[in-house]
C-alpha cells in the first residue's frame, strides 16, 4: 500500500510499504478519509514535537519513520482473531488516542489522561495511508446517517465538545472564542450545540470570521480593526462573559482570553503554545480560572448521534479534498499557504 511517512521537518514521502500482520486486539481500515491537522502542520514545518525519533512510543512501539496523519474513517477490512466488537465491512471512524488500560487514569475512564498517552498519526502509524491498523478500541462504527466526509471531522470535532464540557459554561451563558482555525471554528459550533447564549468570534482572517457566523457566532471581531476587549463589555453591560476558549496558540490570543473575562471568569485553553506570559496580578484580583483541555474522551457515541440526526453538518467546515499523491502540495502547503483553508481531507482511495 501507499503512505505517507514522516521522516523530518519538511520530509514527509509518499512510499511504498507492506501491509503488516495484525496483532492481538487489532483491526485493519481502508482509509476513505484523512483530515490534515494543526498538529499535523506544526510536526511538517518544522517537528518534531511530538513525534519520537530517539525512542519508541511505550503503546505503539514506533518512532520516526512513521505514517502520519490521526483524524481518519474507514472500512474494516481484517479483524484480528481475538476481535469481536467489530466485523470487515464496518464503516468506523477513528478515536486515535492510545491507552494502557491499567493506570490509575485509564482505571478512573480519564483514559485521555492514560500516563503513555499518545495518538496514532503522531507517536504510532496513522491514515494518511491506503490502510492502517489501529488497535480495536479506537474504532467506532458509523451511524447509517453518518457520511465518510463528516466522519472524517470526528476528531477535531471531539476536540472541540470536550473542551467546551470541560468548561463551566452553562446553558444561556455568553462565551467568547479565540481563533478561528479548524477547532476553533468547531468550538462555535459546539458551544452552540450545548446552548450558549451568545457566542463571539475572533479572528483577524476575513473568511474564517465570515464561516464562524454561518456556524452560528453571534458576533463575529476582526481583531486586526476593532477593540476586542472593548467590544465584548459594550455586549456585556462591562462585565465580561464568564467563559473565553483560546484556539490559537498565541500570546495575543492568550491574554484576549483572558482580558473579556468577567470576575471569576474560566479561560479554557485548547491551542498549543510552548510558553506564555501571564499577569498573575490581574489573575488573583478577578479570581480568574484557566482550564487546559487535551484530546477528549467518552464523547464519541453523542458526536455521532448529534450528527446521525442532523443537530451537526461537520462537512461546512471541509474546504478542500486532495488525492494521496497530492497531500504535500495540495494539502500540507496549501495550508500553510493560506489561511482561508480551514480543513483540507486526504482521500487515499483515489
Amino acid at each position: 500500500m501507499k503512505a505517507w511517512f514522516w521522516h523530518g521537518a519538511r520530509d514527509l514521502r509518499l512510499e511504498e510499504t507492506a501491509a503488516r500482520p495484525l496483532q492481538r486486539g487489532e483491526v485493519r481500515v481502508a482509509v476513505a478519509y484523512c483530515g490534515i491537522c494543526g498538529s499535523d502542520l506544526h510536526e511538517f514545518a518544522d517537528g518534531p514535537h511530538s513525534i519520537p525519533v530517539e525512542q519508541p512510543h511505550p503503546l505503539s512501539g514506533r518512532q520516526a519513520p512513521l505514517i502520519i496523519g490521526h483524524e481518519f474513517c474507514g472500512t474494516v477490512v481484517e479483524t484480528a482473531p481475538d476481535v469481536s466488537t467489530l466485523r470487515p465491512g464496518m464503516r468506523v471512524t477513528i478515536e486515535p488516542e492510545y491507552r494502557c488500560g491499567h493506570c490509575a487514569h485509564c482505571l478512573a475512564g480519564d483514559y485521555n489522561r492514560c500516563l503513555s498517552m499518545g495518538f496514532a498519526g503522531l507517536m504510532g502509524d496513522g491514515g494518511m495511508a491506503q490502510e492502517a491498523v489501529v488497535p480495536a478500541y479506537m474504532a467506532h462504527e458509523l451511524p447509517d446517517g453518518v457520511p465518510f466526509e463528516q466522519a472524517a471531522v470526528a476528531e477535531p470535532a471531539a476536540v472541540a465538545l470536550h473542551a467546551v464540557r470541560r468548561s463551566r459554561l452553562q446553558p444561556g451563558d455568553r462565551c467568547v472564542i479565540f481563533g478561528l482555525g479548524a477547532i476553533g471554528q468547531l468550538l462555535v459550533m459546539m458551544a452552540r450545540l450545548e446552548g450558549a447564549g451568545q457566542v463571539i468570534a475572533v479572528d483577524v482572517v476575513p473568511a474564517r470570521l465570515a464561516l464562524a457566523r454561518r456556524l452560528g457566532a453571534d458576533l463575529a471581531l476582526d481583531a486586526r480593526h476593532e477593540d476586542v476587549r472593548a467590544a465584548v463589555l459594550a455586549q456585556t453591560d462591562g462585565v465580561g462573559v464568564p467563559v473565553s476558549f483560546e484556539a490559537a496558540g498565541s500570546q495575543a490570543t492568550f491574554d484576549g482570553a483572558l482580558q473579556v473575562l468577567r470576575k471569576g471568569g474560566e479561560m479554557v485553553l485548547v491551542g498549543l503554545v510552548p510558553q506564555v506570559r501571564l499577569d498573575s496580578f490581574d489573575l488573583v484580583n478577578r479570581e480568574l480560572s484557566i482550564t487546559s483541555s487535551v484530546g477528549y474522551r467518552g464523547v464519541y457515541p453523542d458526536l455521532l448521534a448529534r450528527i446521525a440526526d442532523g443537530s451537526l453538518d461537520l462537512s461546512q467546515v471541509v474546504t478542500r479534498v486532495v488525492a494521496l499523491e497530492d497531500a504535500v502540495t495540495d494539502g500540507f502547503e496549501a495550508q500553510l499557504r493560506s489561511r482561508d483553508e480551514i480543513k483540507i481531507l486526504v482521500q487515499p482511495q483515489g
